[in-house]
């Protein structure tokens, strides 16, 4: 019956998916300019790892004192082992890319996910987009390429995969088979304790090959900014935008989750603003306009 929930949620509930995947979209964009000033300080690897032990730690506590959150082996463990070895991959990658380019640039990756989200969500679940959503989906992925390369023709016309992008590629890949999935592994479990869990698995991937390059950090010393970095991946984009996905993904079919992903350069551009890395040309705000204009369209037609 779960995997009936999109066809027989209410407009209402319909309504606060898409505010949940706007937050998340968000939230998301703070990680990549995070996760940037964080990977020049501090092996991806090692940030990941305490990122993730943050989390689950925090995860578990709040579980104990809210929601009287009892931990016990799950139904069906290869679940959560599946969908925490994509997260690992995805995070692992969005890091190692950080390394070599901008967080726009990532960004800009990133955008392609709803479109491969939409091929596992047929593979998967024979869930089958509409024209209309793939319509959409092409007219906010050109405002959000336009947004990208900020403007510049010249740009996009000599556009030129570097190692950092195709890293990230693999990553986007794993992430976009993670949204349905989410839809097709729940068990009825209740949306904390399949978080928890899904959370609990990313660190155990995230455990091998960050304990190697945790050995070689003084953490003692590690910049503030490094530490802010990890309590905001640990809280917002760890454990809210889980959350948030896994409501979304139970009310909205995969492509509209992800679609809006297409917002996410957007919003790093406003931020990477924000903390003194430059602004955009008002040209550029044109499409951030034509990307959230498909995205209304796709939120308006049916499913």
């Amino acid at each position: 019956m779960h995997n009936s929930l999109t066809r027989y949620a209410t407009g209402r509930e319909k309504l606060k998916a898409h505010l949940a995947m706007l937050l998340f979209a968000l939230l998301i964009a703070g990680s990549f300019s995070l996760g940037g000033l964080a990977a020049t300080r501090m092996p991806g690897f090692a940030v990941n790892l305490v990122r993730y032990a943050v989390a689950t730690g925090a995860m578990a506590a709040f579980g104990v004192w809210m929601f009287r959150f009892r931990p016990r082996a799950p139904a069906s463990p290869w679940r959560f082992l599946l969908l925490g070895g994509l997260m690992a991959v995805y995070m692992s990658t969005m890091f190692k890319a950080l390394e070599f380019t901008s967080p726009v640039a990532t960004g800009a990756v990133f955008t392609l996910m709803p479109l491969i989200s939409a091929g596992f969500a047929w593979l998967f679940m024979r869930q089958v987009t509409r024209p209309g959503v793939l319509l959409s989906l092409v007219i906010a992925a050109m405002g959000a390429i336009w947004v990208i390369f900020r403007g510049d023709v010249d740009a996009i016309l000599s556009f030129d995969v570097g190692p950092g992008e195709a890293i990230f590629f693999v990553g986007v890949i794993c992430h976009a088979a993670y949204a349905p999935l989410l839809r097709k592994l729940n068990r009825g479990e209740q949306p904390f304790e399949f978080a928890f869990w899904g959370v609990a698995a990313t660190f155990l991937w995230l455990f091998i090959p960050g304990v190697p390059s945790l050995r070689g950090v003084d953490l003692v010393h590690v910049p503030a900014i490094v530490w802010i970095a990890i309590l905001y991946l640990a809280t917002m984009t760890t454990v809210i935008t889980f959350l948030l996905l896994q409501y979304a993904s139970m009310r909205l079919p995969a492509p509209k989750v992800l679609a809006y992903g297409y917002l996410t350069p957007s919003f790093i551009i406003v931020i990477e603003g924000l903390i003194g890395h430059g602004w955009v040309h008002l040209s550029v705000a044109a499409g951030a306009l034509v990307t959230a204009c498909g995205l209304i369209v796709m939120a308006l037609l049916p499913d």
